[in-house]
């Protein structure tokens, strides 16, 4: 049966003259629309009560799954204001099949990608006034799917509630984009093999917080993880993959299996090659990075994810030395044209020759 999501207008929506305040300096994830998508599942019935309903808190018992077993799953995508008016998503059938297997990996009910599409596209409808133009401001979706039957035991939860909230964001890099320093962990690892490395799950953002802490206390914006298991290979940073730009043209990136696959990440791929660049998906040893930035052989080095599209990475940082890139975050550099191709794909400002936009509105 094809699950379809009901609108219930808020009788009470946030007046014209706030909203304009709002979206006027939005700040990432402090605001939020007027409506939001839920489905609730269970054995019995399947998914149900799919709606989008007036945007509320949530209801729950203190015995409810989630707080006590992070049984839960999210995904990040965005609605972008195009030129005309109308408004696009990026590649959102990709966020909703990473959807899938995440919930497969925590033990969660799989929602149909076609369900997370139309929650997706009925939310944006009804709050189409808050997607933002001009800039690199969009709404930001955060779709999440978490345990929420009241019981202690240690099981999969048999009642589960999905939901979409929205929030508009303005430019990721309020001063522009600037190459980020980063702190190599030696002590914290990410994920390990056979964990939920490769799901996009709460529980492995919890886990970065502590050496994202350990970053800032040396002047460092992000946090490199290296592999559980040798603690020699380069993984990605606490919520963005990463890439290297060699001499020779060739853009390296970790390969898949305890790393995010992330949508931003594939779709850089495609576009590097389509510039020219010989494209390697392989283990990367942290020293490849030292020695490689240090002697030039490595030029460049970027991250990329939902919120801030591509990163320059400037300083890599450990106790007893650093090193940077000697090309990071120049204009001509392939990390600035790279974000540059994907920004104006996605704000309607480029053609779109992979078929990776969708219409909302």
């Amino acid at each position: 049966m094809t699950l379809n999501f009901s609108v219930h207008p808020n009788p009470d929506p946030t007046g014209p003259e706030r909203r304009a305040e709002i979206m006027a300096d939005p700040e990432f994830g402090k605001y939020f629309t007027d409506h939001m998508a839920r489905a609730v599942w269970t054995p019995e019935t399947g998914w149900t009560e799919a709606a989008v309903v007036p945007f509320a808190p949530i209801p729950m018992h203190p015995a409810a799954a989630v707080l006590h077993y992070a049984q839960e799953i999210f995904e990040g995508l965005k609605a972008y204001r195009h030129p005309d008016g109308s408004v696009w998503t990026f590649r959102p059938e990709a966020n909703a099949e990473r959807f899938v297997r995440s919930a497969r990996r925590l033990a969660l009910p799989e929602l149909p990608v076609s369900a997370f599409l139309d929650s997706v596209r009925k939310l944006v409808a009804v709050d189409q006034e808050w997607v933002p133009g001009g800039g690199e401001q969009s709404l930001y979706l955060r779709p999440f799917m978490f345990a929420s039957e009241p019981f202690l035991g240690v099981r999969p939860s048999v009642e589960v509630t999905y939901m979409v909230i929205a929030s508009p964001v303005g430019p990721y890099f309020s001063g522009g984009v600037k190459p980020v320093s980063i702190w190599l962990s030696q002590e914290y690892t990410r994920a390990g093999r056979g964990g939920t490395g490769a799901a996009k799950c709460g529980g492995n953002y919890a886990a970065s917080l502590a050496p994202m802490v350990e970053a800032a206390e040396h002047g460092c914006d992000q946090v490199c993880f290296l592999d559980a298991q040798e603690g020699r290979y380069v993984e990605e940073l606490g919520g963005m993959n990463l890439y290297f730009v060699t001499r020779d043209g060739r853009l390296v990136t970790p390969e898949l299996g305890t790393i995010l696959e992330g949508v931003t990440r594939s779709s850089i791929l495609t576009l590097a090659k389509e510039m020219g660049l010989e494209i390697e998906e392989r283990p990367i040893e942290i020293g490849e990075w030292q020695e490689g930035a240090r002697s030039g052989r490595i030029r460049e080095v970027f991250a990329c994810g939902t919120g801030a599209v591509v990163t320059p990475v400037g300083r890599l940082v450990w106790p007893d030395g650093e090193v940077t890139a000697p090309d990071t975050g120049s204009e001509e550099s392939v990390t600035m044209r790279v974000r540059q191709r994907l920004v104006d794909l996605q704000y309607g400002l480029a053609e779109d020759g992979h078929g990776w936009m969708q219409r909302l509105v």
